[in-house]
This record gives C-alpha cells, structure tokens and sequence, in this order.
C-alpha cells in the first residue's frame, strides 16, 4: 500500500509499503509510517480468498446513501454488482471502551467487523460487492485490481444517477401533487437485469481499463520515476 500519502502522488517503489495480512504489520519494521485504516484491506483480504483488489472511497456522492436511511440501489446497466440491497456498516455498534470514536478502521477487530458485512458465500467468496460505511464512505472488493477500480468508479457514477433521479422524482410529486396526476417510482434494476448487469460487468471493465490507463498517462499528475 501507499506509505501516507496521497495515493495519486505515488511515485516509485519507494513510496510503496509491504504488511502482513495477518495483522497488518509492516513486513519491513523500519518501514515509512503508513495509512490508518489499512486494517480495513487485510482483514477483507484474510477472511476472502478469492479477493484481490480492495478499494475504501470517501466519495461525497455516496457518503448520503451512508446516513440518510435511503439504500443505494443499482440504477443502471454499469451498476448491477451493487445487487438489490447495498449493506451499511454502523461502526458505533463494535465500538469498546477506551475506543476512538472517529468512525475510522483504527483496528484488526473493527477492520473484521467490517469485512464480516460482506457476507460469505460456499466457496468463500463474498457476497456483496460494495458495503456503504455510516458518515465515511465505503469499500468495495473484487477478483482482480482492475475489476475493483472499475467498480469504485460505477458505485460513485450510480450514486450521482440516483441522487438525480430521486431529486427529479420529488419535483414532479410536489408538481403532480397540485395537478392531482399519479406519481411514477424510480426504476431500479431488477432482480434478472442485476444478475445480466453482474455478469457483464465482469468482462466489462476490459474495454474501460485501457482508457483510464492512457487518462493517467496523459495526467501531469502522475509521475512514475522508477
């Protein structure tokens, strides 16, 4: 992982530090200090073999779906891994004694508290895609590094759709209210088009990826000096 740092400033090797999944330690004991929260990647990455990217976001458009009650709900083709239901850890319910209480993975038992909202399915793989962190953002997992981008991405684009959609919605009820005309719902994907959706999206990030490559590539923001 990124030593703490801006991740988008990593540079080289250098920048880069090695830890245990066991216990999120550092491999090497005279190692830079690293991020806080790195718990929250190796508890996911011991309890799910299968895993082999792992993304936490504090995205903005998202943090709402964390505290507002409202599920985030998968609202186009490109977000049918969300599933039907999208979990929300409530960190304060695994909060001890003595804890700080700043809604961050401080920890291993609060990082396996969180990898636990995954689910679990017969081969040990998890079952949901994404789980939302309350006033913090979320965290979602994969089989490959790419395919966890790709899903980082497309939970925060359908946010931002179903935060639209749900803002026109109550527009036209307060206007349909006054006309006396009928309402229409929000329409989520349903269950058939998520597994369709789901299953697309595994080959789907392919086409994407190499275009995200060549945006960084192009970014000035992005310096590689190994």
């Amino acid at each position: 992982m990124p030593r703490n740092m801006p991740p988008a400033t990593v540079a080289s090797h250098r920048d880069l530090v090695e830890y245990y999944i066991s216990d999120a330690s550092p491999v090497d004991s005279t190692a830079p200090r690293g991020y806080l929260e790195r718990c929250i990647h190796s508890e996911i990455y011991k309890k799910y073999p299968t895993v082999n990217g792992v993304i936490h976001s504090h995205s903005h458009a998202v943090v709402p779906y964390t505290i507002s009650g409202v599920p985030l709900r998968p609202c186009f083709h490109m977000a049918g891994f969300l599933g039907q239901s999208t979990p929300v850890f409530n960190i304060a319910e695994h909060y001890q004694s003595g804890d700080i209480q700043d809604l961050l993975i401080r920890e291993v038992r609060l990082g396996e508290a969180l990898a636990s909202h995954f689910g679990k399915g017969s081969k040990d793989e998890p079952l949901q895609a994404v789980v939302l962190m309350r006033g913090h953002g979320f965290t979602t997992v994969a089989s490959s590094p790419e395919e966890c981008i790709f899903r980082a991405i497309y939970t925060q684009d359908n946010a931002g759709i179903q935060t639209t959609s749900l803002a026109l919605n109550a527009g036209l009820a307060r206007s349909s209210k006054a006309s006396s005309t009928s309402i229409p719902e929000v329409h989520y994907l349903s269950d058939d088009e998520v597994a369709a959706a789901t299953g697309m999206g595994q080959n789907a990030w392919t086409r994407a990826w190499s275009l995200w490559v060549r945006e960084v590539q192009a970014d000035p923001l992005y310096v590689i000096d190994d």
